[in-house]
């Protein structure tokens, strides 16, 4: 089969097609024949050698939509279904930008009934991304929320989730998606430029990296969390400072998928390139200004 992988860093003309074997499950695994994956910045970052693997054959791709073709002993799914599911791990030989990938049942969850698989691809990291970053932030219902990047695809899901869990969301981005971000639970809105009011809110979801700035925005004793291990500002005023290191959840990803069929999670497509374009499409997020995800399609 084909997968997109890089064996050096650089910028998009390192990403080639390499011929590999087709992968095998072993125990509790599944191996899913793609239908679409989502192309995320994680990818740019491996491809670019943020996270090392030099000379190494490294797979890209960490989200996934397709069909289930084969199970290992002791995996509960059966060939046929239809899933969605993340493959994490950073210096991996075979990602989701394949033909087929085995996952472990605890990745996989059915996908939402309503959605293409181009669509459907876009769900997994993004969603998890927002929503395991809710968690480390630990807010109450009524509590204030700031997310930075809100329209972004982590920072659009965190202001839809934070809304359904009765947070008082404030959106910061450009202008031109004040409207969308009202649409998916924002309550107030903050163009990018404006400095957010020191100690305005409970809690800070800083998906744009703006670091100490955003930290700054923490009411004393709050809470902020970012999407980059290593890139978070220090702890300060007793703000309680953490990173998201995102993790694979079978049954939470089914309930994002869930909320996904009835619409309160929307994913978003920016554009599609076949597999063997993932070059261009490297090119094409490297540019940026995207509103929604890239999804290669074999």
């Amino acid at each position: 089969m084909h997968a997109a992988t890089v064996s050096r860093f650089g910028g998009p003309e390192a990403v080639g097609i390499t011929e590999v074997p087709v992968p095998v499950p072993g125990p509790g695994q599944v191996r899913i024949k793609v239908a679409a994956a989502a192309l995320n910045p994680v990818d740019a970052a491996m491809r670019s050698g943020v996270f090392g693997g030099e000379g190494e054959r490294i797979g890209l791709g960490w989200d996934v939509a397709g069909t289930i073709d084969a199970v290992g002993p002791g995996a509960e799914q059966v060939p046929g279904d239809r899933v969605i599911g993340l493959s994490t791990g950073h210096r991996t030989p075979l990602g989701t930008h394949a033909e087929y990938v085995v996952l472990d049942t605890e990745a996989v969850a059915p996908a939402p009934a309503r959605l293409d698989d181009v669509h459907a691809a876009t769900l997994p990291l993004n969603t998890l991304s927002a929503a395991q970053s809710l968690d480390i932030l630990a807010l109450r219902p009524g509590q204030g929320l700031l997310v930075t990047g809100a329209a972004g695809a982590v920072g659009a899901h965190a202001v839809e989730l934070a809304h359904l869990q009765g947070l008082d969301v404030t959106a910061l981005a450009s202008p031109a998606d004040e409207e969308f971000l009202r649409s998916r639970g924002a309550g107030h809105f903050l163009p990018r430029g404006e400095r957010p009011a020191p100690g305005g809110w409970d809690g800070v979801l800083d998906a744009a990296g703006l670091g100490e700035e955003a930290l700054a925005a923490v009411r004393d004793g709050g809470a902020y969390v970012g999407l980059w291990p290593g890139r978070e500002p220090s702890p300060e005023r007793g703000v309680r400072v953490g990173a998201l290191d995102v993790r694979a959840d079978a049954a939470r990803l089914a309930e994002l998928s869930r909320l996904a069929d009835r619409g309160e999670v929307l994913a978003r497509v920016a554009a599609t390139y076949p597999l063997a374009g993932a070059a261009e499409a490297h090119a094409r997020l490297a540019e940026g200004g995207l509103r929604g995800r890239i999804v290669l399609v074999p």
